[in-house]
């Protein structure tokens, strides 16, 4: 919720009026390898140790209690996740990096064909949506499955991809999105709506595990588009408190801006 709150108190500072305080957020600590593991049961933590020769099928065989010592270049890997507004989405950081410049979003397994990790982490059963952040990806569940029964899977998914060495899009072309670049025909008002968007709005949403897309101004009607992606999208918190914080921002910057229409 930590974006949420951010975007919450700028919305409010911008009306001269205090902004929330800033509340912990409780993480959950994967330190992970593959010749040796240790559930704290107590507070939801796993610490696993392995190597770069395992199979993700081994990680995610929980229950046995000794793994086997595969020979090879032992390898460490510090994954966090962290909750969302999103009941069915949560947020795993790798450590590492993962979207050089903006995000991706996959809401099936077609679109995510192109990229190895999010195409893995769509074979785990019970997985829905896949989103790229700049150091994290967000997946989205089925409400018909448990994290408990998921985690182990994924963990494994994200692993084997960053040992693998493997590109993160297997097209070239398929970077981020450019959908708040300024371009020289902008009007000053669509200028001023993407740079919100860009250094304010973006960064607050992606802290949540989602995105939020510019899809269009039009000036007679005074309406932007906007399309909220990964956790964001169908989340409970965004249909109101979200969209309610991003439209007093831009509403408060922006005076030619009479409403905000979220595409789904």
């Amino acid at each position: 919720m930590r974006g949420l709150e951010r975007l919450v108190g700028r919305a409010l500072q911008a009306g001269k009026s205090k902004s929330f305080a800033q509340l912990r957020n409780r993480w959950s600590c994967i330190s992970s390898s593959i010749t040796s593991s240790h559930l704290d049961s107590s507070k939801g933590n796993m610490y696993l140790t392995y190597s770069s020769f395992t199979s993700s099928s081994a990680i995610s065989s929980l229950k046995s209690e000794k793994w086997t010592i595969f020979q090879g270049q032992r390898r460490t890997m510090f994954i966090q996740t962290q909750p969302t507004p999103n009941p069915s989405s949560l947020m795993f950081y790798p450590g590492k990096p993962v979207m050089e410049v903006g995000s991706a979003d996959f809401p099936n397994a077609r679109v995510a064909m192109n990229s190895p990790l999010a195409k893995a982490l769509f074979g785990v059963d019970g997985i829905t949506r896949v989103f790229f952040g700049s150091d994290f990806v967000t997946v989205t569940k089925s409400d018909e499955v448990s994290w408990d029964l998921l985690k182990p899977d994924i963990f494994a998914a994200i692993m084997d991809f960053y040992t693998s060495g493997q590109p993160l899009f297997l097209d070239a072309n398929s970077a981020a999105s450019k959908d708040t670049a300024i371009h020289e025909d902008d009007s000053e008002t669509v200028a001023m709506i993407k740079e919100l968007l860009e250094t304010r709005i973006r960064p607050a949403v992606q802290d949540d595990g989602g995105d939020i897309e510019y899809r269009g101004f039009d000036p007679d009607s005074g309406i932007v588009k906007l399309k909220m992606q990964g956790a964001c999208s169908g989340c409970p918190s965004s249909s109101v408190t979200l969209k309610s914080g991003i439209e007093n921002m831009l509403m408060h910057y922006v005076p030619e801006l009479a409403s905000m229409e979220f595409l789904v």
